[in-house]
């Protein structure tokens, strides 16, 4: 057990923290390098979360005016026999080893325990925690906590250039790029393609406008393949693209955060085409590489199809949990 330090201030994270918290994401980005930077738009739109209840779920660590660690907790909307609740946070590299973590990993788990009561209470509740793989002193930390790693995520990357070629959109399809009007056949995609993944619950409206269609969304580079004979939609391509880490990394990359396909049109290259127009136009516009993140244990081999279209793994993500 490390020695906490006695000099900090504790309280609930607040809108008014969006600075501070993109400060400590900066500084634990720096030692870390999951490839992930903000600006303080970013942490207020996560602030902002309507899943998120900040003064019942959530806690910072101070020192002065400084964000030196924090933890929040956001629950499902809805959920099925299991209600997983995710617990995020961090500590800034200079304030680890001293109990910090520990703290905000028991009081998450609470904080879960209070969410739970009032959303799920009839149902069994586990607590996830999602980390890169190779950042010290994680598994120390969660397994003292009873965590244990169970499930594993895979970022992969594409360059893109000169070099992509044409997609060829499967027959009696065609492709439209997203527009407000199109906008909810966007989400009802989300909801039906995922409705095998796991952990996977639907995104009702509230939610997609902060997590989707946001300031980091992309529309230029996403798309939905619809049926020409009946007008239906098949599946669709979500990117996302972060100036923070433009700005710290100078390289433009292109976020494909959601790919997915209805069930009635699996099996016909969809999603294949999906990734290649949407590769050709990432790099039309000008961005310098495409990326995703795959469950390794994808139902829909999911990780064969972004492989044959050259993306390339780079850091696996572990999932944790806790039964409570």
């Amino acid at each position: 057990m490390y020695e906490e330090s006695t000099s900090l201030a504790w309280r609930p994270l607040a809108v008014e923290d969006a600075k501070a918290s993109a400060d400590l994401l900066n500084a634990i980005e720096t030692v870390d390098k999951i490839g992930e930077n903000y600006n303080e738009e970013d942490t207020l739109q996560e602030l902002i979360d309507p899943y998120a209840d900040l003064e019942r779920a959530s806690l910072a660590a101070f020192d002065g005016d400084v964000m030196v660690g924090y933890m929040k907790v956001r629950y499902k909307p809805s959920a099925e026999e299991v209600h997983r609740v995710l617990l995020d946070g961090g500590v800034h590299p200079g304030y680890r080893r001293r109990g910090v973590g520990t703290r905000l990993v028991e009081a998450g788990v609470a904080a879960a325990k209070v969410l739970h009561a009032l959303h799920h209470p009839t149902l069994r509740l586990v607590v996830d925690v999602h980390k890169g793989e190779h950042i010290a002193g994680v598994a120390e930390l969660l397994r003292s906590q009873g965590f244990a790693p169970f499930r594993y995520f895979q970022r992969m990357e594409h360059l893109l250039g000169d070099a992509l070629g044409d997609a060829a959109i499967p027959d009696g399809l065609q492709v439209e790029p997203w527009s407000e009007r199109n906008d909810e056949d966007f989400r009802l995609i989300r909801n039906e393609a995922f409705k095998d993944h796991w952990g996977s619950t639907p995104m009702p409206v509230d939610m997609w406008k902060n997590k989707i269609t946001n300031q980091t969304f992309r529309p230029e580079v996403s798309f939905l393949l619809r049926d020409v004979a009946n007008g239906a939609p098949a599946g669709m391509l979500v990117t996302m693209n972060w100036e923070a880490d433009t700005v710290a990394t100078g390289i433009r990359d292109a976020h494909f955060m959601l790919i997915g396909t209805l069930r009635d049109y699996r099996k016909r290259g969809v999603a294949s085409a999906l990734i290649r127009h949407a590769l050709r136009a990432a790099a039309d516009q000008d961005y310098d590489r495409a990326v995703l993140s795959v469950d390794s244990a994808n139902p829909s081999r999911a990780f064969g199809v972004f492989e044959k279209a050259g993306f390339m793994p780079k850091m696996r993500y572990v999932r944790w949990a806790l039964e409570v």
